[in-house]
């Protein structure tokens, strides 16, 4: 609880005097004010979590954090539970989607064993900080303890400020955890106040009970658990997931280093919603990747007051939304970097 205290305490404000800085020489770049849309507004929140007029994120790291959970006993997913470890051994070797979309910008893909139901060799190229063998089944009670719940927040900032220390600019969000579409429909249910049913979606696919045993699942686990509203962390333990939880420590992490942080789809923005539950200036270090398939995504998004700017029906999750997002705030960087004002082109047409 510690470490997740004093991170909370380090997250400041952004530079809201160097983003004024950044929005004047934005208006005076040689093209149309506005004309650049989108990465006008990236490139000055990027001055404001950095301090730099001419930021620069040259070092990316995208860190997937691994779980797997209890639910999926409920017959919530298609998709054989051991899909997780599978896939979780695949991302050290580079074959997963996350990877060979990371490999257009050369970012780093960090895997994060939180909670994977088995044991993963320690030779795997993937970092262990198992809490615990997967989520207990949360439709028959507790998912966590909240112990453990803070601990899954906990290992997100470690591994984070880990990469940080490492020289990582830049910072992305990606899980792996089979059935997960469950515990973020549930925790968004909860902090949105509404019928699961609004929120949930197929995710990689539902079980033979459809969707409304889907959602069925989700609002027993909610009435048995009774999770507090006003209590995020509650919630996490009840009804949440290890990596969700860790994600969220990630995002924290970001924000105290005053590092950008790009999350991915639904079970991200979920993450994301979490850590802004715990402090809400984490929201001005966040950068929404993509518009997930989800249809609860579409409300964390607006729940976090944000608006994902690439639209591409994807639902892979693994981070690769934010994979995707990561040449966008490159061309964001390269615009104050090597655009020259109207003033500057003048003078080296005299030159």
């Amino acid at each position: 609880m510690q470490l997740l205290q004093q991170t909370i305490q380090n997250i400041q404000p952004v530079d809201n005097n160097m983003m004024e800085k950044a929005r004047e020489r934005i208006d005076i770049l040689s093209k149309p004010p506005g004309s650049l849309g989108k990465l006008e507004s990236l490139a000055v929140q990027l001055s404001g979590i950095t301090g730099q007029l001419f930021p620069k994120i040259d070092r990316k790291a995208i860190i997937v954090c691994a779980a797997d959970h209890g639910v999926c006993d409920e017959g919530v997913t298609s998709n054989p539970q051991n899909v997780t470890l599978f896939q979780t051994l695949n991302f050290p070797k580079g074959l997963t989607g996350v990877c060979a979309v990371a490999k257009i910008t050369n970012a780093k893909i960090v895997t994060v064993d939180v909670g994977v139901k088995e044991d993963i060799p320690l030779d795997a190229g993937v970092m262990i900080k198992k809490i615990k063998y997967g989520t207990d089944n949360m439709a028959k009670g507790p998912a966590m303890s909240r112990e453990q719940a803070i601990q899954s927040i906990e290992v997100g900032i470690e591994v984070a400020m880990g990469e940080i220390r490492s020289g990582a600019d830049l910072l992305g969000t990606g899980e792996m955890g089979i059935g997960n579409t469950t515990p973020s429909a549930a925790i968004l249910s909860v902090l949105h106040g509404c019928n699961p049913c609004e929120v949930t979606g197929f995710g990689a696919g539902v079980g033979t009970g459809g969707l409304a045993h889907k959602v069925e699942v989700i609002q027993k686990a909610i009435a048995l658990n009774n999770p507090k509203r006003d209590d995020v962390i509650d919630i996490l333990a009840k009804v949440g997931g290890l990596e969700i939880g860790a994600m969220a420590g990630v995002v924290l992490a970001a924000a105290a280093n005053r590092k950008p942080v790009v999350i991915d789809g639904f079970i991200s923005t979920i993450a994301a919603l979490i850590a802004y539950e715990l402090e809400p200036q984490v929201k001005d270090y966040i950068i929404p990747s993509h518009a997930s398939e989800e249809p609860g995504a579409k409300i964390a998004a607006e729940m976090l007051g944000v608006e994902p700017m690439l639209h591409m029906n994807m639902r892979l999750g693994e981070g690769s939304g934010a994979a995707l997002a990561f040449p966008i705030l490159d061309a964001a960087c390269s615009m104050m970097n090597n655009m020259a004002t109207l003033e500057e082109s003048m003078m080296m047409l005299e030159k």
